[in-house]
């Protein structure tokens, strides 16, 4: 809870610093858009956040968000799709490549590093292949008007990724953090033999992570690909996947694994998109982006370590 808290208070000021500095920050058009974006971004930091718990990785996000939006652009575009069927299809193959994923770590036992870095390879390359590489895009939405109103609109002025971002908050707070499952998996995280040899099938929990995180970047990917309106398969996406470790990271999740809270990562995702705001709204030089992204993962990592290092106090007879 420290580690939330400490970030917390860092946000707050971060806040109170650019809106000093510029007042604009303040805009409700702006304050809109930082939330749409949080919104965006958070819902799938979740499923990477699951995933760190566990004390695993996964570098295809981004990729797999190329793919999902290219599919996703020919199905209603191109091959005359139904929107709720489309919908439907994106999640489904969001979930089977994080059950991909979780069947070659836990049955196979390949790292989780090279199975997700092939997996950043492949979709990438896959998703060039089926669209010649050429950029997608909906238009004008004609046809499936309603689905693209729900993705990019909003709910009495709040933009939907934030509505939808506080739902599946609100649920998997409850998974993680007052349930079983939740239970286990910090289990499975914290040492896994452990986790193992007191009856938790440590197989299923890693690749359930896997599988959640899947769908979790399905639902991300139709928000996302109808924000952007236009897909490009070869940078749709690019670096989304450190976007999630840093947000996840930075919310107390231990690259070690077996610690981390959902709360912790909705704030490290709204750092990183308050930072992101910063460099726009003071004109900084926006090639500086992965620099600044860069510094915050190897500050959490080197707080984590510190933390780490620290001897419990022990209290006086």
């Amino acid at each position: 809870m420290k580690k939330e808290l400490g970030t917390f208070l860092l946000l707050v000021l971060l806040c109170v610093v650019v809106a000093i500095l510029n007042p604009r920050f303040l805009a409700p058009a702006n304050l809109q858009n930082m939330a749409r974006l949080i919104g965006m971004y958070g819902i799938f930091s979740i499923g990477l956040g699951l995933v760190i718990i566990t004390g695993g990785i996964d570098l295809s996000v981004g990729s797999v968000f190329a793919l999902l939006g290219v599919v996703m652009s020919m199905m209603l575009t191109e091959w005359g799709w139904p929107s709720a069927l489309a919908v439907v299809a994106i999640i489904g193959l969001g979930t089977a490549l994080g059950a991909l994923h979780g069947l070659l770590i836990t049955k196979v036992r390949v790292q989780p590093f090279i199975v997700t870095l092939c997996g950043l390879l492949f979709y990438r390359g896959l998703a060039r292949f089926i669209s010649n590489d050429e950029t997608k895009g909906f238009g004008t939405g004609a046809g499936f008007e309603t689905l693209k109103t729900l993705a990019t609109g909003s709910v009495l002025g709040i933009p939907t990724p934030f509505v939808l971002l506080i739902i599946i908050s609100v649920v998997m707070w409850v998974v993680l953090h007052r349930s079983v499952y939740g239970r286990y998996l910090y289990a499975v995280g914290r040492n896994e033999t452990a986790a193992r040899y007191s009856g938790i099938n440590s197989e299923k929990m890693v690749a359930s992570a896997y599988i959640i995180l899947g769908a979790l970047v399905g639902i991300a990917g139709i928000v996302f690909a109808f924000y952007t309106n236009s897909i490009s398969p070869s940078s749709h996406g690019n670096s989304f996947e450190l976007y999630g470790i840093a947000a996840a990271v930075l919310g107390g999740c231990s690259l070690r694994g077996g610690e981390g809270s959902v709360v912790g990562i909705l704030i490290g995702t709204a750092l990183l998109q308050v930072l992101q705001n910063l460099v726009n709204l003071l004109g900084i030089p926006s090639s500086l982006n992965f620099a600044v992204l860069g510094a915050v993962i190897l500050i959490g990592v080197i707080a984590d370590q510190i933390l780490q290092r620290r001897p419990a106090r022990v209290k006086p007879a």
